[in-house]
């Protein structure tokens, strides 16, 4: 009998575990660590939110919806994409409701590449990223961005990536790990070579709502989507969800809004795999869109005060760290220490029992930082900061 590892598709053997996870059971079990790592809100989900999913229970809501999800709720994933957005959808036919904004990616690229088509994408960047694209049996492209930019992605940078086989450029502002937010001009010049290339975006927005502007980060910051930009609406592919800033993770609920065209293309491989997304997730998304908007609020603000507090305390111990625009995430450069940042992350946990994740697990363009994820509570990361000093100091 030939090794069952050998009957495993190639494409999928080769893809390596999450970065994020494998370091992560390092920490499964010890209680004395703190942990900066996983990106996922530490609150719950507002209470009023959770309780639309019981009353559809209670309610029997519990069979199938339309492959493309509930019209009630499509309906006003339109109204606030076009409040947020800028742009306007038909929630009939051109919006379709997904497990997660992960199954979304999927549907995606398998939806619009070809064996060996191209997709051109910046790092460091959310590890599912090239893994889907292998998978959807494409091939990743990667731009390197640097912290000497504050990892802004320069469309000089995208141009000189693209090639006869290029078919996506992919997008995620504001960025998972960096924090990093897209200037307006940088994305005009990236939606200008989309349409001189007939290219189509896939644009990542999940954290467009936890942006941090004024001089201390406290007001919500403005967010552009190269969706609203001449030109682009028609070769976009939006993908959002209730995640990271509704903290709704384990309700498992994304979107993709697009043209008709693209939309149907990827309802025909949700049909045949998920079929729909949780009807008690829907239910709970309709009453997190219609009033979850000051909860949202409550939480980006408490973010703003934790990203202040790292960046206050990271400036104090030497740590090179950019003010990130958005999202929940620090991205410290630790070089000067002389060591990988694998291994910085492992020392900081094993040393003082906080826990960080190594910027190589965000691809090669990471290497030399660690994540520091502030979606956790205030006074356990004033203490991880005071173990993260005694640890840089003992360093030199």
């Amino acid at each position: 009998m030939k090794p069952l590892q050998e009957r495993i598709a190639k494409h999928v053997r080769d893809i390596p575990r999450s970065g994020i996870r494998d370091f992560f059971e390092l920490v499964v079990g010890r209680d004395d660590v703190i942990s900066l790592g996983v990106g996922e809100p530490d609150f719950s989900t507002p209470w009023h939110i959770r309780e639309a999913a019981i009353f559809s229970l209670e309610r029997g809501q519990t069979s199938y919806t339309s492959n493309l999800g509930l019209l009630s709720l499509r309906q006003e994933i339109a109204a606030y994409v076009e409040q947020l957005f800028k742009v306007s959808y038909d929630p009939a036919s051109e919006i379709l409701v997904t497990v997660g904004v992960s199954e979304a990616l999927d549907l995606v690229f398998r939806a619009l590449l070809d064996p060996g088509d191209e997709v051109v994408y910046h790092e460091p960047c959310y590890v599912s990223y090239s893994p889907s694209i292998v998978l959807a049996h494409g091939k990743a492209v990667t731009v390197q961005t640097r912290v000497e930019d504050n990892f802004v992605l320069r469309a000089k940078d995208v141009e000189a990536a693209l090639t006869d086989r290029t078919r996506v450029i992919l997008l995620n502002f504001p960025t998972n790990p960096t924090g990093a937010v897209e200037p307006v001009e940088e994305l005009e010049k990236i939606a200008a070579l989309a349409v001189e290339r007939d290219l189509i975006v896939v644009s990542d927005e999940i954290y467009c709502e936890l942006l941090y502007g004024g001089p201390d980060g406290m007001s919500p910051g403005e967010h552009t989507s190269i969706a609203s930009l001449p030109g682009m609406r028609g070769r976009t592919v939006l993908l959002h969800g209730f995640s990271k800033a509704f903290a709704m993770t384990g309700f498992r609920l994304g979107y993709a809004c697009a043209p008709t065209v693209l939309t149907e293309a990827m309802m025909k491989i949700h049909q045949y795999s998920m079929l729909c997304a949780s009807i008690m997730s829907q239910q709970a998304a309709i009453e997190a869109l219609r009033n979850g908007a000051p909860e949202v609020e409550r939480m980006r603000r408490a973010y703003a005060q934790r990203r202040n507090l790292m960046l206050k305390r990271f400036d104090e111990m030497g740590l090179p760290c950019f003010a990130p625009g958005g999202a929940f995430y620090m991205f410290p450069d630790v070089r000067k220490y002389g060591l990988t940042s694998k291994e910085f992350a492992l020392r900081l946990l094993e040393e003082e029992s906080v826990a960080v994740v190594p910027g190589s697990a965000f691809g090669p363009a990471g290497e030399g930082c660690v994540r520091a994820c502030y979606a956790t509570a205030y006074d356990k990361i004033e203490i991880a900061m005071d173990r993260m000093a005694a640890f840089v100091k003992r360093l030199g």
